[in-house]
């Protein structure tokens, strides 16, 4: 089959994770004392097909080939490993972590010192494959782009090995001047920055299913930390309208669910960080009217606190016979209101820099005692961190002993308005970023097992129970961990 433009990704991305978004995060690590051909099975499986094509995909490459056929453009989607089966004068390819060089991949790593990571191994493996190298001795042009884009920088040399053309770093819908020179045949930059950001109208809707119902309901942050690129972006948000229809879309394929995605849910149709409890609501109502389960892909304690009773409301709306909870990644990121207020000082807000430790431990009782189980994260390194900022973490780590979530330091990786700063690697670590590391994995270990009891329906007993083992050898690996690392 001949198109103009073939969208893919590697196998780590194009899979549904068994209907868990979560469980993604597993292609992170390397190669490990677990199978491969098990370890897959249980953190990215194979894509389903239907006619050929991935049921599912990123959510990324379905905004891309949406925008694209709307431009008048062949494009589609497909698996890697299918990619041999076409004919096309463009090849694109979304990357999430190419190298491994992000903040979860480093801190797999640093601890593991495995090997690169199960994600850039199957990105490798892709640039390496029969299909590839055919369509490029045809003459086909690459060009890469999505949130992991800013790694080539890096390794300029790779560009050349596998043949790519271009690197685009940008929101994709202004890369469609830069596709049709390249279906052109002509020559292309080899970095391309995507400063302009287009607007609501420009942007299209899929027209294929994503990822676990993957709808994304607006672009850009309002809180500007230092360390995140995305709050580089202006703040946009979709029209009801808008999302319903993406609604739509993923339930006329058959997908059961919806991950409501920005960078903060509760923030939804603000520009400002207090929630608007009418708008919130509506925008999950409707999302329940559409999916069986409904999760979100980030928000915030602050705004949480702001409003306590709007997750009560939440809860009465999502939870039901079909699901008994709902999840969220959150950053907690620091327990230092002093390092708040150098890196990120409207995290806390509408509260002050000095109230967050507090605002995070209330967020988690309300979260907790209505069923919103947050994955949080940590930054560990961050420029200018002291001592005291990671005691102050410690402590706040403590006193989330009582609450269920999960709680992942990641190292420092520069990015943002930070991009300039030095990395923070393994060989940084003092004695105390080790206990926090040791806090977070007892945290980890007490709760991952009743959260994984939840986590899958009486269908995936199989699949509960391989978790449930897998989860019994990391705890006694864990165990030894901590005997040889224990402060």
């Amino acid at each position: 089959m001949e198109v103009d433009v073939l969208l893919t990704c590697n196998s780590t991305l194009m899979s549904n994770y068994h209907g868990k978004e979560f469980l993604g995060f597993g292609s992170s690590a390397p190669p490990n004392w677990l199978p491969e051909f098990l370890f897959r099975f249980l953190f990215f499986p194979k894509m389903k097909k239907i006619n050929g094509l991935p049921w599912q995909a990123p959510y990324g490459l379905r905004k891309m080939e949406a925008k694209l056929i709307d431009e008048g453009i062949s494009a589609i989607v497909v698996d890697s490993d299918d990619v041999q089966k076409y004919n096309a004068r463009v090849i694109g390819i979304y990357v999430m972590d190419a190298f491994g060089w992000g903040p979860s991949s480093t801190t797999f790593a640093g601890i593991m010192k495995t090997g690169e990571p199960y994600l850039a191994k199957y990105f490798r493996k892709l640039l390496e494959s029969r299909g590839y190298k055919k369509l490029k001795e045809k003459g086909a042009k690459t060009i890469v782009g999505g949130p992991g884009v800013w790694q080539f920088r890096y390794k300029p040399n790779f560009l050349d090995k596998y043949g790519i053309d271009c690197v685009f770093d940008g929101e994709g819908e202004v890369a469609v001047d830069l596709i049709k020179k390249a279906i052109e045949g002509k020559n292309l930059p080899r970095f391309y920055e995507g400063n302009r950001f287009p607007s609501i109208e420009e942007i299209s809707t899929i027209k294929r299913a994503t990822v676990n119902g993957i709808v994304e309901i607006g672009r850009g942050c309002p809180r500007h930390c230092e360390f995140c690129s995305v709050t580089m972006r202006p703040l946009r948000w979709y029209p009801y309208e808008k999302i319903e229809e993406e609604m739509k879309v993923n339930e006329s394929y058959g997908v059961d669910s919806c991950i409501l995605h920005a960078e903060d849910v509760l923030l939804y149709g603000q520009k400002g960080v207090i929630p608007d409890e009418e708008k919130v609501l509506k925008l999950n109502e409707l999302a329940k009217k559409h999916a069986k389960y409904v999760s979100w892909s980030h928000a915030s304690f602050p705004a949480v606190a702001s409003n306590k009773k709007l997750i009560e409301k939440l809860s009465e709306i999502l939870i039901d016979e079909n699901q008994k909870w709902w999840g969220a990644e959150m950053g907690i990121e620091t327990g230092s209101p002093e390092l708040i207020k150098k890196r990120m000082p409207a995290k806390a807000k509408p509260f002050k820099p000095e109230e967050y430790p507090e605002i995070v431990k209330e967020a988690s009782a309300v979260m907790t005692d209505n069923n919103l189980f947050p994955a949080c994260t940590l930054i560990t390194g961050l420029p200018e961190e002291t001592e005291e900022d990671v005691i102050k973490t410690i402590e706040l780590i403590e006193e989330l002993k009582d609450f269920k979530s999960l709680i992942v330091p990641l190292f420092f990786v520069p990015m943002g308005k930070l991009k300039d700063e030095e990395w923070f690697r393994k060989e940084k670590m003092s004695d105390l970023h080790k206990e926090l590391l040791i806090k977070c994995m007892r945290h980890d270990l007490k709760w991952s097992k009743k959260i994984i009891n939840e986590y899958f329906h009486e269908k995936n007993i199989i699949i509960k129970t391989l978790y449930l083992l897998f989860m019994k050898i990391i705890e006694w690996e864990g165990k030894r961990w901590l005997e040889k690392k224990t402060i």
